[in-house]
């Protein structure tokens, strides 16, 4: 194989349009512009969005909501996803290392969702309330980061 060879795939280029070049090339004169009209000028620039006069598409449709820039996004984690993972201590740090997280976002929320059947420790920046009870009832402990105290049922 010679790089002489090479060849790009068939239809890929496409010759320059060149206009402005007589009369019998179908683009002379006005060089497909027409006659007169802010089109045909030079320097004609167009704004975007810009529907011929009529009321624009992003002014038509009409504005809901907003969008909180304050909001958390807290890394979700189960019950039942940390009964299967190995130990019995965990916090957002030692998640990661087993995989059981991808980003930890704003933090750790731990959810009651699944069976636990041993007694873990849970280091994590929000519980929810029936997720506390699950752990507490199972002999582990919940703790939240950021205050002393435990987990509140």
């Amino acid at each position: 194989m010679n790089l002489s060879d090479l060849k790009p795939p068939a239809g890929q280029k496409h010759s320059k349009k060149r206009v402005g070049r007589g009369m019998g090339s179908g683009l002379g004169k006005t060089s497909g512009r027409g006659h007169k009209g802010a089109r045909a000028v030079s320097g004609y620039s167009i704004m975007r969005g810009f529907e011929g006069g009529q009321m624009p598409l992003h002014r038509r449709l009409p504005k809901r909501g907003f969008t909180n820039i304050f909001k958390k996004q807290y890394a979700i984690i189960n019950l039942g996803r940390l009964d299967s993972l190995a130990g019995d201590t965990f916090n957002p740090d030692r998640l990661m290392e087993l995989g059981a997280l991808r980003k930890l976002g704003d933090g750790v929320k731990v959810l009651a969702s699944g069976e636990l059947k041993r007694a873990i420790h849970v280091t994590a920046h929000l519980f929810s309330k029936s997720a506390v009870e699950k752990i507490q009832a199972a002999g582990g402990t919940a703790e939240v980061i950021g205050s002393a105290e435990p987990a509140q049922q």
